[in-house]
């Protein structure tokens, strides 16, 4: 029990004891709660123990009354039973006068309301107060202790600031329990051919029949494929940046508490994203909102926003300022991951502004399965969204990688980027057809469009349903040859995807992910409990993860990468690894610690020179040694390396000496073999998987690996491509790595076909003289015309 309130402390250590605004305790409330109830549950015990009171209540305001909802100190049962007007009560008084209430001996208080069995007489003082967010009443907090005791200024002061801390806090655990228990669930979708205006600009749902407009054919870019039909909900942006106003005269000191209020309030609203989406998704794919925190408690950022105000800028200005002049920097970066992050500056600027102006940011809610429409996702709209009812997402914003589109690919929504104009040319309510392989956008297709895709859809079940029986099936042809299909992950999401379609471990584990959605680098701890979970997830199969790869095309936003000319022929992968060798044996630690858990292998990847593997090696000694040290006992990890540059065939017989596996890289080897980004739209043409120099690479890597008796696992995209894959296994691959929903697939071709046939198609292939002739020769073999890269 608390220390008797007799014993006195100094009135400064006694506000930094009780003094609740430390973003520490916040998050611990929060991360430790699970809903609403055991919010407030941990809030009354954290106040009552900061307070040394016998007793904490919260009431929250519920249809005009005020319901008592958790408290430490009353009887137990009065949780949810004990429930007052606001005439009713010293708690009634301190909600209609939205003041403070300090009461010695309560009873004696012409306000006080004595409520059967609440244990309420043996306490002789009583402190009320009001619980507000954006000048709205959400509750009252209360406050008692057996002994008299009046409550002093500095108490009084301290509990302002933890009433405005926990007003925050009740009002977004309020808002995430409202989006777990929605107020209204029509689960009868509209008619593909009834429109229904979804969203006004009031926020009101308004239904009404849209007369058919002419068919209208938008394009876009693949942000995750699938196929979507559906009506149009558009998403407006009354609370983009640049929407609001300045402010009229204001006070330079009240400015920049508003901005500090403001500020705590985001980080709040922050903390339960996160929370919210690591409870849905992963801790991988919520790390994104643990950026945005950080970014909220940038010592630099916050410093450029004080110093607009006193300059003579009102908050809400200075706010538009400082965060609209970063998120034009980040768009010019000529760095794709950075241009990015210009949407995370953008959601967390919305996020203040709206603090700010005391604009409550309704929950969209979905009333009916729909195809979301919208300039841009910001990672807060996507996580507040009902991810049960989105059928796909339409975005005029071209960022495939950006955080909205990953949570988007996390939870397998159809998506469709970089569509120009799209919400100025849809309207609410527009029958859709989203296809986002072929890159189309239909706006109310026609009748024949309507029913082609329909039957397309019915077939795709129909197919799926028949795939099915292959999860737990072999790989194997006609006459026994059996492959090993593993699945490609990034993410823990990906886990019980790759394990829905049957996958035989993990081929290729890209760590890189992890570091590129957090603010710094995440410690040796944090690594381990991801990679733990990742092999936890696989307990009979091996699981190969790849070693940080960075660089190229992929930018960590905390780590300084120097400024080249052709980053993908720089300063990348196992080179930076092996530069920052604390921070490469820090992951390599994790790993090995992750490997006490199950089945692992260790893979490095863009190795040129046996040098580097060498040192590889050597800092995987180092690693295992330290950790020996603290006491653990680490099992033989099979190390390997990537064939994923040119040199690397030239140099795989010298690799073998040193190395227990190989991985065939092909999205790397094909655009260094033939000198072509495929990233770039104006080479990407040239950039070709069934190119023959592209098949005399692989055929010589898999001879390579087979007379030095190493195993060959092929990672690439082109692995997942069913007509591409016969070919490989006709070229004598055995092992591969692949996107987990095309497992299936793959399965199903190789059941109807021999490897007599495999092998003289890939013969044939060999001697072909351009890609455009071998594709010709698998169609005809298999009936599969092979994706073109």
């Amino acid at each position: 029990m608390v220390q008797p309130h007799s014993i006195r402390d100094t009135d400064t250590a006694k506000s930094e004891r009780l003094g609740l605004s430390t973003l520490e305790d916040i998050s611990k409330l929060i991360l430790q709660s699970s809903g609403l109830d055991q919010t407030l549950r941990n809030i009354v015990r954290l106040v009552a123990d900061r307070m040394q009171s016998e007793v904490c209540s919260i009431y929250l305001c519920e249809n005009d009354r005020l319901v008592l909802r958790a408290t430490l100190g009353l009887a137990s049962d009065s949780t949810g039973r004990i429930s007052l007007g606001f005439n009713e009560g010293l708690i009634g008084y301190t909600a209609e006068t939205r003041s403070i209430v300090n009461v010695g001996e309560p009873q004696s208080h012409p306000r006080f309301h004595y409520i059967a069995d609440s244990n309420e007489e043996i306490y002789h003082s009583f402190l009320g107060i009001p619980l507000q967010d954006r000048q709205r009443l959400i509750g009252v907090m209360a406050i008692q202790t057996i002994e008299p005791r009046q409550f002093g200024p500095i108490e009084i002061s301290t509990l302002t600031t933890i009433a405005f801390q926990l007003s925050a806090v009740v009002a977004s655990a309020r808002l995430l329990d409202q989006l777990d228990h929605e107020p209204f669930r029509n689960n009868d979708s509209p008619s593909t051919d009834v429109a229904i205006v979804p969203v006004g600009t009031d926020g009101q749902v308004v239904a009404e029949r849209v007369e058919p407009t002419d068919s209208l054919l938008l394009k876009g870019e693949l942000g995750f494929g699938g196929v979507a039909m559906g009506p149009a909900y558009l998403i407006d942006e009354d609370l983009g940046v640049s929407e609001i106003g300045d402010d009229e005269p204001f006070d330079l000191g009240t400015e920049q508490e508003r901005l500090s209020e403001a500020i705590e309030k985001a980080k709040i609203e922050t903390l339960c994203l996160e929370k919210r989406v690591a409870q849905r998704l992963s801790e991988e794919d919520a790390a994104i909102f643990h950026s945005h925190l950080m970014i909220l408690q940038d010592r630099v950022l916050l410093e450029k926003l004080r110093a607009d105000i006193h300059d003579g800028r009102s908050a809400a200005s200075a706010i538009k300022h400082v965060i609209g002049d970063y998120v034009r920097a980040f768009r010019r970066l000529d760095d794709p991951y950075l241009q990015e992050r210009a949407a995370d500056m953008e959601d967390i600027g919305r996020r203040l502004l709206s603090n700010l102006s005391g604009q409550v940011r309704d929950i969209i809610q979905l009333p009916y399965e729909a195809i979301v429409v919208a300039k841009e996702m910001l990672p807060s709209d996507i996580a507040l969204l009902d991810h049960a009812r989105i059928l796909g997402l339409v975005l005029e914003a071209s960022d495939s990688n950006g955080h909205a589109v990953i949570i988007a690919k996390s939870l397998g929504i159809p998506t469709l980027v970089g569509v120009a104009d799209a919400t100025r040319r849809i309207r609410p309510g527009n029958n859709l057809i989203l296809d986002s392989a072929s890159g189309a956008l239909h706006i109310e297709p026609a009748k024949q469009i309507r029913s082609e895709y329909r039957r397309l859809k019915i077939d795709g079940l129909r197919h799926q349903e028949e795939l099915e029986q292959f999860k737990t099936r072999d790989a194997v042809t006609v006459n026994g040859t059996k492959v090993t299909l593993r699945a490609n992950i990034g993410l823990l999401s990906d886990v019980s995807i790759a394990q829905q379609f049957g996958a035989e471990g993990v081929g290729l584990y890209r760590t890189e992910l992890p570091y590129m959605a957090r603010a710094s680098f995440p410690d040796r701890k944090t690594q381990y409990e991801i990679y733990r979970r990742v092999v936890e997830g696989f307990p009979s199969q091996s699981v190969t993860v790849r070693t940080l790869d960075i660089g190229g095309d992929k930018s960590l936003p905390y780590f300084d990468t120097p400024r080249e000319l052709n980053p993908f022929l720089g300063w990348r992968s196992v080179r930076v690894s092996l530069d920052h060798r604390d921070m490469f044996r820090t992951q390599i630690e994790a790993i090995l610690m992750a490997a006490t858990h199950g089945n692992v292998k260790l893979m490095f990847p863009m190795v040129t020179t046996l040098d580097e593997v060498l040192a590889c090696k050597m800092v995987v000694a180092e690693a295992k040694q330290n950790l020996m040290n603290e006491g653990w006992t680490i099992p033989d990890v099979p190390l390997g390396v990537m064939i994923e540059v040119p040199g690397a065939i030239a140099m795989a017989t010298h690799f073998a000496k040193e190395v227990d596996f190989f991985a065939l890289g092909t999205n790397d080897l094909i655009q260094y073999l033939l000198a072509a980004d495929r990233g770039n739209s104006s080479v990407s043409h040239y950039y070709d998987s069934l190119h023959p120099a592209v098949l005399a690479a692989i055929a010589q890597t898999v001879a390579t690996a087979k007379r030095c008796g190493k195993n060959l696992c092929i990672c690439g995209e082109m692995a997942s491509d069913p007509a591409s894959f016969a070919l490989l296994v006709g070229l004598g691959l055995r092992e591969f790595s692949v996107s987990s929903p095309s497992i299936f697939a793959l399965k199903a071709l190789l059941s109807k076909l021999d490897i007599k046939t495999l092998q003289n198609v890939a013969e044939q292939a060999m001697a072909e003289s351009s890609g455009a002739r071998v594709r010709k020769l698998i169609s005809e073999a298999f009936g599969q015309v092979p994706a073109k890269d």
